[in-house]
């Protein structure tokens, strides 16, 4: 972290969201957008688990990676992920860390700035909602003008460090 970064700053820069499931857009517009694009979105597949971890490790960290090691535990899988010409893009996670928590999430630099991310990130909050929860939770935010317009996610006041906090180094 910064040192010049206040406290005032970090707890801004990496405060939880909420988001209310029940109100959510409808992401099935965004998918077939998509999909017309050659964009696929879509839950993981438990035999793709090493591509997909080969993918995040290479693109974001292999610590992220780790952190969705869990979504291939639950059923159903709780890891989304964007395709195109057979070829891993983006994934979005919930509940990798915490029940009930959206993320990590990423889409490779070449691909951002297409709706990718906003539709990883709604089809992973239905399959929360899908699951049976009202509430989500986004941990640990950095664009949080991008989830509130995707989804309508509120900061959740005091939320820093949340679950991010004690860690040992990674990477």
């Amino acid at each position: 972290m910064d040192e010049n970064v206040t406290d005032q700053e970090t707890e801004e820069i990496m405060q939880d969201m909420l988001v209310h499931l029940t109100k959510l857009p409808s992401v099935a517009p965004l998918l077939e957008k998509l999909r017309a694009d050659g964009v696929i979105i879509r839950r993981a597949h438990p035999f793709e688990t090493s591509v997909v971890y080969d993918f995040i490790k290479t693109n974001f960290s292999r610590s992220w990676a780790d952190e969705v090691a869990p979504c291939y535990a639950r059923q159903p899988i709780t890891l989304f992920i964007a395709i195109r010409d057979r070829k891993v893009i983006g994934f979005a996670a919930t509940e990798a860390c915490m029940r009930g928590f959206f993320g990590p999430t990423g889409v490779m630099e070449s691909e951002r700035g297409k709706d990718i991310g906003k539709a990883l990130l709604l089809a992973s909050l239905w399959g929360m909602r899908q699951d049976g929860y009202a509430y989500g939770i986004i941990a640990g935010v950095g664009p949080a003008d991008f989830y509130t317009k995707a989804c309508g996610a509120t900061l959740i006041p005091g939320s820093t460090p949340g679950i991010y906090g004690d860690m040992i180094d990674r990477d």
